[in-house]
């Protein structure tokens, strides 16, 4: 593993006509715009029900429903829910529960195991834990399968599953004062009194499906890319060799991050495979290679929050004067470049404003980078030009991968785009039907993502979730976030968010996760200690937090408007919600010196206690 590396070829912003090529950005957004943003999509329902409902990794294990009381109930078994039941166990509690839909703890990393499948951030930072876990990746970009064997170690670390309840999804959670406690019902029949609820929902839990016109007519298979079936295609996550397919003609609808992993796999294997695509995704040179054992024993204690500052750093913040890029990949090529450049120019002092038409430089030379490694791997001219990115970096997520615009050169790949009629205009029972041609299928992969960023009702699983006086969530956040640290809501006593709501977001979801299961965990752990059977987050300090948040947020916005039409900015939808929920200004850094600040004053700040 490097400790820095080289800033990458990136071609002259001379050699860029920018006012042209940001036209060529709008009128490619534009063309991929539909009215109907995020209703486009649609909950699995029907015959699709059991992409959301049924396991086919483990059996269903019949058990007898459970009524109790118990101090904490923690809904998500990924690695939020995970890191929420480690920091609750170092804080002293026993008495919780976690919840999850899944035979197993891993989350989306669980649900995940299509062909290919890898962490897209550098194992070392996406990982959390480790130095207390004593774990070292792998590889730089670890595969699936150790990711989730990795949340299940700190699982069984935690001692999280002695009381686990798998196969088991929540219908309803209401709080009833009476009692001073939730009350909980599931699809197992269980009635659960939790004094406290950590609510963990994956930002990656609810597949979605394009509502396609034709959508239940098809007659061959078809499944989620999350729900991959073995069965059919042949091979298993650790040995994906995809043999059954020899003979099968397989569409693969979407281009996003499975898909750019799944489609190299589908034209080693397959007789056909149709990659149908609305947008392409940016996609770089993976180069993942072993953990170098020597880097790893030279590693000090605290390497790993040394790196995640780096990342942050790489990612978002800049690097500064004498700082390496200790993660070098495309997530960091940026700010690498430019670190470079000013150091080449003796690092003259640049204001704001020259920092960031600096930045905008570098997009612009690093997406023409990345639409030149097009031409330089696609043999077809035509195919190559539509597989090209035209849009600012990060208006997608960017991908990395050295297969994929090499299966575009097999006979047996053929590119679809979609991009002219917004979409795929239908299936039938044969196949799909692509400007007027029915192109026959025997088999169709939805590679289309999950509900990130559409309603709440959509996002999540249960159908209820009332607080004081019968208030749903679902109501109370309709028009927004409305919370003190992105982590409790007025009128919803002893419940607390882990997730992407309105706080500090980190370059790693992980970190940014761990944080907040600490600093919950501190809090729940208080309470108990304090004889506190309720704790309301008040309206005053509700409204105090989220006027400073939106007095010092960045404006996400006008920048992902701009952009093609994806989850990251809702589809262009009217109703703009983003990704990683209201991110806290200033940054992760300072936003975690203010909760460390607010437990040190140990009052609780913020709260109406009773005890």
């Amino acid at each position: 593993m490097k400790t820095d590396c080289e800033p990458t070829d990136i071609p002259a912003i001379e050699e860029i006509d920018v006012p042209r090529l940001l036209e060529k950005y709008a009128h490619e957004r534009d063309r991929r715009m539909r009215p109907e943003a995020q209703e486009q999509y649609v909950s699995p329902r029907g015959k699709f029900a059991e992409i959301s409902d049924a396991d086919p990794h483990m059996p269903l294990i019949e058990r007898e429903p459970i009524a109790e009381d118990l101090d904490v109930m923690v809904l998500g078994g990924g690695f939020g829910g995970v890191l929420a039941g480690y920091y609750l166990r170092q804080a002293g509690l026993g008495d919780f529960r976690i919840v999850d839909h899944a035979g197993d703890f891993g989350g989306c990393w669980y649900w995940n195991r299509y062909p290919g499948v890898e962490c897209d951030n550098v194992s070392y930072v996406y990982l959390p834990l480790l130095e207390e876990m004593g774990f070292m990746p792998s590889k730089k970009f670890s595969p699936g399968y150790e990711i989730r064997e990795y949340i299940q170690s700190i699982a069984s670390k935690a001692g999280l599953y002695d009381k686990a309840l798998m196969h088991t999804r929540v219908n309803a959670m209401r709080w009833d004062e009476s009692i001073s406690r939730w009350r909980v019902t599931t699809n197992r029949g269980d009635e659960l009194r939790p004094r406290f609820i950590v609510f963990s929902h994956s930002p990656a839990n609810t597949p979605k499906l394009p509502d396609i016109p034709g959508l239940d007519a098809f007659g061959g298979t078809i499944f989620h890319s999350s729900r991959w079936d073995y069965d059919y295609t042949g091979g298993s996550q650790k040995m994906p060799v995809l043999d059954k397919l020899h003979d099968k003609r397989v569409a693969v609808l979407g281009t996003g991050a499975s898909a750019v992993q799944i489609v190299p796999f589908l034209g080693e294997y397959a007789k056909h495979v149709h990659v149908i695509q609305r947008t392409p995704s940016s996609v770089d040179a993976r180069d993942n290679r072993d953990t170098d054992p020597d880097w790893a024993a030279s590693l000090k204690p605290g390497w790993h929050q040394e790196m995640l500052v780096n990342f942050q750093h790489g990612l978002w913040n800049g690097l500064g004067r004498d700082e390496p890029d200790q993660i070098c990949d495309i997530w960091t090529e940026i700010n690498r470049n430019i670190r470079h450049e000013r150091e080449q120019a003796g690092w003259p002092e640049l204001g704001l404003e020259e920092l960031l038409a600096l930045r905008d430089q570098h997009d612009h030379r690093t997406m023409e980078r990345m639409r030149r490694r097009v031409d330089e791997i696609v043999a077809d001219k035509d195919t190559a030009e539509r597989l090209k990115p035209y849009y600012r970096y990060l208006c997608k997520r960017p991908c990395s991968n050295d297969n994929y615009y090499p299966a575009f050169n097999r006979p047996n790949v053929d590119l679809i785009d979609v991009s002219d009629t917004r979409g795929l205009e239908g299936l039938t029972a044969k196949g799909f039907t692509h400007q007027g041609k029915e192109h026959e299928v025997d088999c169709i992969i939805l590679a289309s993502g999950y509900e990130q960023t559409s309603s709440l009702r959509k996002r999540w699983s249960f159908d209820v979730a009332e607080g004081r006086n019968g208030l749903s969530l679902f109501d109370h956040w309709d028009a927004g976030y409305k919370t003190l640290h992105g982590m409790s809501t007025h009128g919803f006593p002893n419940k607390f968010f882990i997730g992407f709501v309105q706080g500090g977001v980190h370059a790693s979801t992980t970190e940014t996760f761990r944080r907040q299961a600490e600093h919950i965990a501190y809090i729940i752990s208080t309470a108990k200690q304090r004889g506190i059977k309720s704790m309301e987050l008040t309206r005053e300090a509700e409204d105090a937090w989220v006027a400073h948040h939106r007095a010092t947020e960045l404006d996400v916005e006008s920048f992902a408007r701009a952009c093609t039409p994806g989850y990251y900015n809702s589809e262009g939808g009217e109703v703009f919600r983003y990704f990683l929920g209201d991110s806290y200004g200033p940054g992760p850094y300072a936003f975690w010196e203010k909760l460390a600040e607010w437990r040190a004053d140990d009052r609780l700040e913020g709260f109406d206690c009773k005890f």
